[in-house]
């Protein structure tokens, strides 16, 4: 029986990519595959990007059809109920855009995590108070309830990558951090938060100085990447700056190559990590 939706977990990647593995090893093709079982050819196309949960007699067709080795078959059919297993944030989907849904399996097996935004403290460093003032500004249509759930998730998501010990490295205009969101005690809050990330081992934050040169990211609108030590799990970039809730997600190596090369060179342009917290510092000291 297929679970319900929580999005693909990186256990599900991992194993759908391995049976696309083991078709292209046999020399089949979809739909030579799916003739030989019977099966409709999107059937197995959705099995192998993941769109549907792993079915036990239908994998073990497929070991079958590719004359997998018993190890291999074993542990195969060994990982299929984690694989179907829903992910930590299959509670919160209430609070999740479809997008999001599909890009927390990489989010939950990514190693680093990197992220620009022009304008606002980026999302993974944000504290709830100041997460729900920007969506009480961005996203009227959610209720107050609505935007405490999110902020609620947010947190969540922030608590696993620490956790997992995923290095979050950040980089935003200082201006961003002059960008009143909230109250007073919101952006203390949020600058006492940020400040406290940047001393951490697993985070690394970068400023862009008041008149500073034009860099690689000028103009361009929020961003953050996935960098994935898994081989079956490609990186993924994440561009928001459309309507909001809405993002562009790509897993091509020609777009992720090319936002790196942009946050590479913006990075090296910032101000170095010790900079960057002295800078917060004085911030902080303009809303005390």
């Amino acid at each position: 029986m297929a679970r319900e939706r929580s999005g693909r977990t990186a256990q599900h990647l991992v194993l759908a990519a391995r049976l696309r593995n083991l078709r292209e090893g046999s020399g089949l093709s979809v739909p030579q595959a799916a003739r030989e079982l019977g099966w409709h050819p999107s059937t197995l196309r959705r099995l192998e990007q993941a769109a549907t949960s792993l079915d036990v007699g239908q994998v073990g067709d497929l070991l079958g059809l590719y004359r997998a080795g018993a190890a291999e078959r074993e542990d195969i059919m060994g990982r299929l109920a984690a694989a179907n297993a829903p992910g930590w944030w299959h509670p919160w989907r209430d609070a999740m855009e479809p997008w999001l849904m599909e890009v927390m399996s990489v989010e939950s097996a990514a190693s680093v995590v990197r992220t620009w935004d022009p304008a606002l403290v980026p999302l993974l460093l944000r504290t709830r108070a100041y997460s729900m003032a920007v969506d009480a500004v961005l996203r009227p249509e959610l209720s107050a309830a609505g935007r405490k759930r999110r902020a609620d998730l947010l947190a969540e998501r922030q608590r696993h990558l620490q956790e997992r010990q995923a290095r979050v490295w950040a980089v935003l205009p200082v201006a961003a951090l002059r960008c009143r969101v909230g109250g007073a005690e919101v952006m203390r809050e949020q600058l006492a938060f940020l400040q406290e990330a940047a001393g951490r081992r697993d985070v690394m934050v970068q400023l862009h100085g008041e008149g500073a040169p034009v860099q690689p990211l000028t103009g361009v609108s929020a961003l953050t990447l996935y960098r994935v030590e898994i081989s079956e799990i490609s990186d993924h970039v994440v561009r928001e700056g459309g309507l909001p809730g809405t993002a562009e997600v790509s897993d091509t190596r020609a777009s992720m190559q090319g936002y790196q090369a942009l946050l590479d060179v913006s990075c090296v342009m910032a101000m170095r990590p010790a900079r960057t917290r002295e800078e917060i510092q004085d911030e902080q000291e303009r809303w005390a």
